[in-house]
């Protein structure tokens, strides 16, 4: 549920970055979005006793995943949308769940069993047939802002893997450092840009935007994570696409054809094949040390308090050893490999 909220605030918001973003420049909305989610990691954050503080041992990774994911994206994710059309543009953003898929495989050996081999396969043949659609009929900068978009899903998807030991700092604290750097460089390349300033109006409503799509899912998306990994947040966020072509089209545009139709219910029935993948067999527990937020009512924290917390917290805590038999998903206690 929290990768859906974050898939449907995050999708909603594509068309209307399109509409809001038109004739402002790529790097000016970057920082205005990412301004706005600034505000909303600010108003998110939580106390210290329920989430860890981000330290600086995370400030390589923050300014990595900022690069990737608040600099790289989002202006050349801004550039594509004005060169194509927005349902075409949140479909391809689909391809996220297949690059953020194959990096937490690679780097954090996340199982890929058939089943999800199969349903990413599947959503590429979407994307493949959506360009087959572009390409034919469009014109090439239509092309060109496409294979922007692919560019924008694949930076997004290197900051999805690298955020992924964040997603056990709190995600309000995160949010902030991460959408604060990303808003202040784009920012001073706006204004080193020499672009006109953006109208009230869209300034504010990118603002609202950024706040919404960028920052509160942000944070949905990063607690998702902490939930059940990498690979399985994304395809639960790669419904966002889906959404954003549909209020692109209850906006008004009329740009649909066979093709697009093709490659939506293609991505569709990847998303769903690998939604309905389950994962159980015994395994060992290492014995650890980290701290993040939780709760006692799982069968990984028995550590014991006097007295016992209500609800999550979060400290510093050792798991001792243990062998046992459960469903279960790449989170950060099920790491290990296959």
């Amino acid at each position: 549920m929290l990768a859906l909220g974050a898939a449907l605030l995050f999708g909603a918001t594509t068309p209307l970055v399109q509409h809001l973003g038109a004739g402002v420049g790529s790097f000016a909305t970057a920082a205005l979005l990412y301004a706005g989610a600034a505000i909303a990691g600010w108003l998110t954050r939580q106390p210290v006793e329920r989430e860890a503080r981000l330290r600086r041992a995370d400030l390589p990774r923050v300014l990595a995943v900022t690069a990737a994911g608040a600099i790289v994206a989002p202006v050349v994710f801004a550039w594509g949308l004005q060169q194509t059309s927005g349902s075409a543009a949140s479909l391809m953003l689909t391809l996220e769940a297949v690059f953020t898929a194959a990096l937490a495989r690679l780097f954090f050996g996340e199982q890929m069993p058939a089943r999800v081999v199969a349903a990413m396969l599947i959503i590429t043949a979407g994307a493949a047939l959506l360009l087959v659609d572009r390409a034919s009929g469009h014109s090439t900068i239509d092309l060109l802002g496409l294979a922007a978009i692919l560019a924008a899903t694949a930076a997004w998807a290197v900051d999805n893997a690298l955020s992924r030991t964040l997603a056990q700092r709190d995600p309000g604290q995160t949010v902030l450092a991460k959408a604060a750097l990303g808003a202040g460089a784009t920012s001073v390349i706006a204004w080193l840009a020499g672009g006109p300033p953006p109208a009230m109006g869209a300034a504010i409503g990118l603002l609202v935007v950024g706040g919404i799509g960028y920052g509160f899912s942000l944070r949905l998306y990063l607690l998702a994570q902490r939930a059940f990994g990498a690979g399985r947040t994304a395809s639960v966020f790669a419904l966002a696409p889906f959404i954003g072509a549909l209020v692109a089209i209850a906006l008004g545009e009329r740009v649909a054809s066979v093709w697009l139709l093709a490659s939506a219910l293609l991505m569709l029935l990847g998303v769903l094949l690998h939604l309905g993948e389950t994962h159980a067999h015994a395994h060992l527990h290492e014995s650890i040390e980290h701290e993040h937020a939780h709760t006692h009512d799982d069968q990984h924290h028995l550590h014991a308090h006097d007295p016992m917390p209500r609800g999550a917290h979060s400290h510093w805590h050792t798991h001792a050893p243990m062998s046992h038999t459960h469903p279960h998903v790449p989170d950060a206690h099920h790491t290990h490999m296959h």
